[in-house]
């Protein structure tokens, strides 16, 4: 058996904040401040404005790219500098002891700097050209882990996944290979997305964005909120409070966009995570739901969840306090379970409108104040993305598996 890697140095932020004290203190609480209407993302108007997660800072306010860097500059990319600071400390340690082309970078993706990409599509149609601080790097779907890299001086392998909503959990997956074959002694791994009018436009053709805030697993639930931010950290076998248990992931290729309804895929992935982490199902004690809001999604998840668990454990989903991150879904979530693990026992609350549907299979879902009186040992985070990708991963606390 190999031995266990461990996660450091949580950098994270999105529509609950930028700092983890803010992030934690409005999670815990059922805070969807954050999440607010949006207007001019469709064309002339037409539609409802929707509702999404942004980032609480604005573009003055969010952290610069530096000037050697500038080619990279997009909303995207400066989510990473926000997020990659909390690391610089401790991926010095690692720089010093392994050697800069020891670190390895991956990160999750779907949209990359594609706003920017947009803006300049639109100068290009009433200018006849493209805008001077355009360069196509800043909405390549692989330049998020080569900024990363350039960013921190990592010079190991630095790549991108994209693999829609589960492209961030996919990335902590692909980090832990470079560490067991010995490729890497540790990788910088998460995701970041942000928004733009090609994701919520598409979501609005598919009839998939709700018409106010998401009621994840509601008989009223009509759709998602897209949201936007980044996840950081560091992998490495370094002991630390974190543990990365386990991951496991599926292919169902069921359809292009709607999920399995048998939930095949998704119990695989879970059922697989939970093999990785030789643990049993009645081990979790809590499992952070995709829970987007859709009706497809949440009837599919909620049939899953059911059917691998033998004892329910405690289970929410977050996204009516940040959004559906898309590409940093996986990333986010993981996030989430890590300041669960590290908290006082008190589980991230289910938020939604209390409207049983008795289509969907049972589940224990929290609400704001339930708690288990003490850190859960062992939580679960699931991701489902188009496509029929599934993503499932387990993180625990350290002193839980001593």
């Amino acid at each position: 058996m190999k031995p266990p890697v461990y996660l450091h140095a949580l950098g994270m932020i999105n529509a609950l904040g930028h700092d983890l004290p803010g992030i934690a203190e409005r999670l815990f609480a059922g805070d969807t401040t954050g999440m607010q209407p949006r207007e001019n993302w469709h064309a002339a108007g037409t539609a409802p404005a929707p509702v999404v997660g942004a980032v609480r800072l604005s573009d003055h306010e969010l952290p610069r790219i530096p000037e050697r860097l500038k080619r990279y500059d997009c909303r995207n990319n400066r989510f990473l500098v926000a997020a990659a600071e909390p690391l610089r400390a401790v991926l010095a340690q690692h720089i010093q002891r392994h050697g800069a082309t020891r670190i390895g970078v991956v990160i999750g993706t779907s949209t990359s700097g594609i706003a920017e990409g947009e803006a300049a599509l639109c100068s290009l149609a009433a200018n006849g050209a493209l805008p001077d601080n355009y360069h196509y790097i800043q909405q390549a779907l692989g330049a998020p882990a080569q900024f990363v890299a350039e960013l921190l001086g990592i010079r190991g392998p630095a790549y991108a996944i994209s693999t829609a909503c589960t492209s961030s959990a996919k990335a902590f997956g692909a980090a832990r290979r470079l560490i067991d074959s010995g490729v890497c002694d540790a990788v910088v791994t998460g995701g970041a997305d942000a928004l733009c009018a090609l994701t919520l436009g598409g979501f609005g053709a598919l009839e998939s964005l709700s018409q106010g805030l998401s009621r994840p697993m509601s008989r009223h639930r009509d759709g998602i909120n897209i949201g936007e931010g980044a996840m950081l950290c560091l992998m490495s076998r370094t002991p630390g409070n974190i543990v990365f248990s386990g991951i496991g992931d599926s292919s169902d290729a069921h359809h292009i966009s709607a999920p399995a309804p048998d939930g095949a895929g998704a119990i695989e992935a879970m059922r697989s995570a939970l093999r990785d982490a030789s643990l049993a199902p009645s081990q979790i004690e809590y499992v952070h739901l995709h829970a987007t809001g859709t009706p497809k999604n949440d009837i599919m998840e909620s049939l899953a969840t059911h059917t691998c668990f033998d004892a329910s454990p405690w289970v929410s989903g977050t996204k009516p306090m940040t959004g559906h991150l898309l590409g940093a879904a996986g990333a986010t979530g993981i996030g989430i379970c890590w300041l669960t693990l590290e908290g006082d026992g008190r589980l991230p609350p289910h938020l939604w409108d209390g409207a049983t549907d008795p289509a969907l299979s049972p589940l224990r879902l929290t609400t704001r104040g339930t708690t288990l009186g003490r850190p859960p040992h062992h939580v679960m985070t699931n991701a489902y993305a188009f496509g029929g990708n599934n993503a499932s991963v387990i993180l625990s606390r350290a002193e839980a598996l001593r």
